[in-house]
């Protein structure tokens, strides 16, 4: 695929390649909705040029389930209220990331890690709750 190389990560994902699991949220970095990984490490696709991921790995919402079967950092999410699902992919991918780098997270470990996601329907208890799940359905968590 040819694209201006200055064009943001996020636009070329859901405008050019259909993956709308990515949202846009604020545009400047501050809410997580456009997480993906790249290269195993969550960015903000919405501040990402595209030149900044070529010959990179990169991961949507979309990609993380495999087999037929919903990744546990989906399966293990809590339910989000209508006001925050635009925010919701964006906290599983960054869970995702957490859960690669640290797969045995405390409950601090996940509050300072998703500290970058925004959160407006107050289910921080659940998110804790749902990536320790995660966490021991994947095989790390206790």
């Amino acid at each position: 695929m040819t694209v201006d190389s200055d064009r943001m990560l996020l636009w070329v994902l859901r405008t050019d390649l259909g993956l709308t699991g990515t949202k846009y949220g604020c545009g400047i970095s501050q809410c997580g909705a456009c997480t993906v990984l790249v290269n195993n490490e969550a960015v903000r696709s919405c501040m990402t040029p595209v030149k900044d991921v070529r010959d990179k790995d990169v991961v949507t919402i979309e990609g993380l389930d495999g087999n037929g079967k919903l990744h546990p950092c989906r399966r293990r999410s809590w339910s989000p209220m209508p006001s925050s699902a635009i925010l919701h992919a964006g906290m599983i991918m960054n869970a995702y990331a957490l859960l690669r780098k640290n797969p045995h997270p405390s409950p601090a470990d996940i509050v300072l890690e998703m500290e970058g996601n925004l959160c407006r329907c107050g289910a921080h208890k659940r998110i804790i709750q749902a990536i320790q799940k995660a966490a021991v359905e994947i095989g790390g968590g206790s």
